[in-house]
């Protein structure tokens, strides 16, 4: 025969108390005790929404260290090797040409930024309307080069995309395509820079020819259909791996464009996470944050303006955005960690 030991009271409350907490805590935050090695793109624009991410996932428990700054083709080498962990900064069909290095290795999970994005480009109004320019296809013409010609080459100049941007490679197709290198010539320098010279020519009075994308500081500072148009491409050609995407890279009401429909050139964009398959398997909180957390596009462009201001302080932007809408945010966090129970 043998006598239970008694426990007393106190002893049981601190031990139901115990095994109560640790799950607690646990489904808390989720991913406490897990890295994350986070990228961010060459363009500054995108860096707002990888903040607010960013702090997301620090609140379900992740470790984040630095951002890493990347051009896309080393991002999209690295994540499918597993180097890095992901961003949030796909744009896709855009990005279709460097889905070969990452294909069966990373996943893209849509969408980051609510609203679409479009590209294309785009004229000062006033010179457009003197002299007439609707499409890509007049910088053919000798007086609206010299018009453009700021460095006195003899040909139109346009502010493109740096070496290593998607969109650089869908503008160099454009133009062998239309048959425009002897007649534009592409500003491939830091992208901001560049703009920032564009902005202060328009002011000016000088006639201005750049590329731009939505969300971007670009259509605050230059409201298309007030200050700028999009002008049209001559016709649809687009690299062969997004031929299958021709319809859409014709847009009905763009606002600001010379004709509606506007032939832009570039398919409409969703802006995407892409992230390393083996961390998304044993991590379902985040595959379910990145499911069902979205951005609206309107914020993007705010903090843009704010930026292009003189405001660079992009992790208060976001710690701001998130107790704005804190209660949308609780959802998704509350959706993260039922995902890992």
């Amino acid at each position: 025969m043998f006598r239970l030991k008694t426990i007393p009271n106190r002893a049981v409350l601190m031990l139901a108390s115990t095994v109560l907490s640790a799950p607690a805590h646990a489904q808390e935050q989720p991913g406490n005790g897990t890295e994350i090695i986070m990228a961010q793109p060459t363009w500054d624009t995108g860096w707002f929404y990888t903040e607010i991410y960013r702090q997301l996932l620090g609140e379900l428990g992740y470790s984040i260290g630095d951002v890493l700054t990347l051009d896309n083709p080393a991002f999209y080498q690295s994540v499918g090797y597993g180097d890095v962990t992901l961003w949030v900064d796909g744009w896709f069909p855009i990005h279709n040409p460097y889905k070969s290095a990452f294909e069966g290795a990373a996943e893209i999970i849509p969408s980051v930024v609510s609203g679409g994005a479009i590209e294309g480009y785009l004229v000062d109004k006033a010179t457009a309307e003197a002299m007439d320019i609707t499409s890509l296809d007049d910088f053919k013409r000798d007086d609206v080069k010299a018009a453009f010609d700021r460095d006195g080459d003899g040909k139109a100049d346009m502010v493109a995309c740096p070496p290593g941007w998607g969109c650089e490679l869908n503008i160099e197709h454009h133009m062998n395509a239309y048959d425009l290198n002897e007649h534009i010539n592409l500003i491939k320098a830091g992208y901001p820079a560049a703009m920032a010279d564009a902005v202060a020519s328009y002011e000016t009075g000088s006639p201005i020819l750049f590329y731009t994308w939505t969300p971007n500081w670009t259509v605050n500072e230059l409201v298309p259909g007030e200050d700028v148009v999009w002008i049209n491409v001559p016709e649809v050609n687009l690299p062969a791996d997004m031929a299958d995407l021709a319809h859409a890279a014709i847009g009905e009401g763009i606002v600001g464009c010379v004709s509606d429909p506007c032939i832009l050139g570039f398919p409409a964009n969703t802006i995407d996470a892409v992230v390393n398959s083996a961390f998304l398997e044993d991590n379902p909180a985040v595959r379910a944050l990145l499911e069902n957390a979205e951005i609206p596009i309107a914020d993007v462009y705010a903090q843009n303006a704010a930026m292009n201001a003189g405001d660079g302080d992009i992790e208060a932007q976001a710690s701001a955005w998130i107790a704005d809408n804190r209660e949308t945010v609780d959802g998704w966090l509350d959706a993260a960690r039922a995902a890992a129970r």
